[in-house]
């Protein structure tokens, strides 16, 4: 019996479309092409089925392996390891996805601080590390001897200074408080509108305009660490362009799938949790009809809490 509130639209799925899941979303057995992993979800382990993957076939890689952290997803526990031995599994990780990126490709590599200091000097030895992002991820628990974690760090690498940045499809719209007119009283480098005065900015490597997914939110899944689709947006119209090839090896509930779908790219994700797998392909279908991304709106990202009009 389904118990929860009335606005509450936390994605869900029965037995049976779990079930479903499970065979619409194969494991790699054999090496194949391109073709055979576009717009795919793998129900594999990770070591498992990237051997498989078409050499130099991916365009941006976007990387959210578990951060060196005792956490459970859904029933599969990742436990906190020596500082050394997370470093040896990264670079594991590393070693097994190089070959499937193109000489142009980029790779954008999520984690938390603590983690971020183990995973640098493996992303400096094999990528050219353009940035550290830092996003406010504005959820989480307070301390009562430190101070509140709210952030995460995204590192943004290519493989080399030949890579796709597309700086006008992420400029984010800021509300101006005193803004400058020009001589003859026109707006200087702003747009009036009915709800305020706005100017679109270029984006900096500090995000303060995500929200969370929480219950209310379309996009909501019981997955504990799920990234918002407005965050992936940014990374993935920043360095891909339409038709690209998108690589999201620990695909958790799904949202650079669905959102490479939304934004007209193609995705292949992977994925050991059959739950997440059959989350994923339920969004993917929601998104035939609903192609929305909360935040961002006619091409452009608006600050958190503001509505465009």
């Amino acid at each position: 019996m389904d118990t929860r509130g009335a606005r509450n639209r936390t994605i869900t799925c029965t037995a049976e479309e779990i079930a479903r899941a499970a065979s619409q979303c194969p494991a790699l057995a054999q090496p194949v092409d391109a073709a055979g992993i576009t717009d795919r979800i793998f129900f594999q382990d990770f070591f498992q089925a990237v051997p498989f993957l078409p050499p130099k076939c991916v365009d941006l890689l976007i990387l959210d392996p578990p951060y060196n952290l005792t956490k459970n997803y859904g029933g599969r526990a990742f436990h906190e390891k020596k500082q050394d031995d997370y470093q040896t599994w990264f670079e594991r990780v590393i070693a097994h996805l190089l070959p499937v990126l193109k000489p142009t490709a980029t790779v954008y590599v999520c984690s938390d601080w603590r983690t971020s200091t183990l995973i640098f000097p493996i992303l400096d030895s094999h990528f050219r590390v353009q940035n550290r992002i830092t996003w406010e991820r504005e959820k989480g628990r307070g301390a009562r001897r430190n101070w509140k974690n709210n952030t995460e760090d995204i590192w943004f690498c290519t493989l080399s200074n030949d890579y796709c940045f597309n700086l006008d499809a992420v400029k984010l719209s800021r509300r101006v408080i005193a803004p400058y007119r020009n001589a003859d009283g026109s707006p200087k480098d702003w747009q009036q509108t009915q709800s305020g005065n706005f100017r679109l900015t270029h984006p900096s490597n500090l995000w303060t305009d995500i929200t969370v997914p929480f219950w209310s939110m379309r996009e909501n899944t019981s997955h504990p660490t799920q990234k918002p689709e407005k965050l992936i947006a940014k990374l993935i119209l920043a360095s891909s362009n339409e038709g690209d090839l998108i690589l999201d090896p620990f695909s958790g509930s799904g949202t650079t799938a669905v959102v490479a779908r939304k934004l007209k790219r193609h995705f292949c994700g992977i994925e050991q949790n059959v739950e997440y797998c059959a989350w994923t392909l339920k969004r993917l279908q929601m998104a035939e009809n609903e192609p929305e991304i909360q935040g961002y709106h006619n091409g452009v990202f608006w600050e958190r809490n503001t509505t465009p009009k």
